[in-house]
């Protein structure tokens, strides 16, 4: 029998799924889209100063993103379950060593370890929206709809509510549990009843909060300037180093090499054309990270912060610009609830990778298996949390020189994303391009002659090499200086 014709007796199988292409896309789109578009994104950009980091970007994700984004979704298609199974079940109908499944259990310990972290950092937006959002209702009482944000607080005191949270256990503890207890409650729901509903609802609030947002930065800040930091290059910035960083978050920004689209995919139905819906993920998760960053510089230049404030943008220097800003209480409420959004989505997608491992290859039901990891990954998120505070001398990775000086949590965020994200990638192009079978692989990805040749082209070469690039200039910064 036919490689092909046993890959689609295999997709037969009982499998939940979307509901419609249109579901899939909402749900892809809310995996790829989240922290790293809406605060990574603008923060990277404005350290690596704008218009050459931004172009050199949207490069990386039209000729490496995109190629593993149609890989990882027609891995998830033609296997039809978790991603470590799929992985198998193609290498089988290849002929290949079965062992290759085990870069799925990379994809699947890495969903989960950031997941541990993620929900840490989601915590501190579920606070700022409960800041901003009693800061509205008193501004509301007071008939003062226009006013600026914590105008009850001085800038000095707004700047240190960061510092005061990181030093407050119980209250990061409560905020993890918050935003971990959601993710879970949509997982446990299954696909078409949690991420599915989820996605529906969430990702178009997101897109008119972001579209809204954008458009009042622009009115009350300096748009301009903005635009010109953004989209005039300057290439005499384009060093080695702001190149890896934005080949780095351009994969980062995509969600690749966590088998969070090789899980999603494996829900798809068969006349789902792969290679234009990967295209349409890859040009909403590009389009949300330079319309985050049009909705943040505007207010940025207007009020005179610094763009390259780095991480404390959003969480310190944004609260200060909402504070002089008109209706800076609104805007600054509905800010952080755009970014629960992207943080939420993403999450589910984060904990429905191991989630479905456990369903897949342990026979778990859903709850529990929801249970187990969300759970587990609450547990570790605890021990990141407290890395901010009372743990904070202890360093788990103090062996690995790159590692060296960081805290549990920020030692998770290095060695996911410099080892694990970037090695699960490395295997996907690998395996892609020249373990699985020829047929096979042109079957699914439903693309004509000459655009399987270049994608082929971009899998098989162009993508290992780039990743490479990042995990070895990662693991030595001093080769790029």
């Amino acid at each position: 029998m036919a490689a092909t014709e046993t890959a689609a007796m295999g997709s037969a199988t009982a499998q939940p799924g979307w509901s419609s292409r249109t579901a899939f896309v909402l749900a892809a789109i809310g995996a790829a889209v989240g922290l790293g578009n809406v605060w990574r994104f603008p923060t990277l950009a404005g350290e690596s100063g704008g218009g050459a980091f931004v172009i050199f970007y949207v490069a990386c994700v039209v000729l490496i993103g995109l190629p593993l984004i149609l890989s990882e979704v027609m891995i998830g298609r033609a296997g039809n379950t978790d991603a470590v199974g799929s992985i198998r079940k193609i290498s089988e109908l290849s002929g290949s060593n079965p062992r290759w499944k085990y870069f799925g259990v990379i994809g699947v310990v890495a969903a989960f370890l950031i997941l541990s972290f993620y929900s840490v950092v989601a915590g501190w937006v579920v606070y700022y929206i409960g800041v901003m959002g009693a800061d509205l209702v008193a501004n509301l009482g007071n008939g003062d709809l226009f006013g600026g944000a914590l105008q009850a607080e001085t800038t000095a005191q707004v700047q240190g509510r960061m510092g005061a949270l990181f030093e407050n256990v119980e209250l990061l503890i409560t905020m993890h549990l918050i935003f971990m207890g959601i993710t879970l409650w949509v997982v446990s729901r299954g696909v078409t009843e949690g991420i599915e509903k989820a996605a529906t609802y969430l990702m178009p609030t997101f897109f008119v909060l972001l579209i809204g947002i954008t458009i009042y930065g622009g009115i009350v800040g300096d748009m301009g300037e903005a635009l010109r930091f953004m989209f005039s290059p300057d290439f005499s910035k384009l060093t080695p180093q702001v190149m890896n960083t934005a080949l780095g978050q351009a994969f980062f920004s995509l969600s690749l090499g966590v088998a969070g689209l090789i899980t999603y995919g494996s829900y798809v139905s068969r006349d789902t054309p792969l290679g234009t819906t990967s295209g349409m993920i890859a040009f909403a998760d590009t389009a949300v990270a330079l319309i985050a960053g049009l909705m943040i510089f505007p207010i940025v230049f207007a009020v005179g912060l610094d763009p390259a404030a780095g991480p404390t943008l959003v969480f310190q220097s944004l609260p200060i610009a909402f504070q002089q800003m008109p209706a800076g209480s609104v805007v600054g409420f509905l800010f952080f609830v755009l970014i629960f959004f992207a943080a939420l989505t993403s999450s589910i997608s984060l904990l429905e990778v191991p989630t479905a491992w456990g369903i897949g290859e342990m026979g778990w039901s859903r709850r529990t298996s929801s249970l187990v990891f969300g759970g587990g990954a609450f547990v570790v998120g605890i021990a990141c949390l407290l890395s901010l505070n009372v743990w904070s001398d202890f360093k788990p990775l103090a062996f690995w020189p790159i590692f060296e000086d960081l805290a549990i949590m920020d030692a998770l965020d290095g060695f996911t994303g410099k080892v694990m994200l970037p090695l699960g990638a490395l295997l996907t192009s690998i395996f892609v391009g020249w373990i699985a079978d020829r047929k096979l692989v042109r079957a699914e990805s439903g693309l004509g002659s000459s655009m399987f040749g270049v994608w082929r082209f971009l899998i098989a070469w162009l993508c290992p090499i780039a990743v490479t690039l990042i995990l070895v200039f990662g693991l030595f910064p001093g080769l790029i200086g």
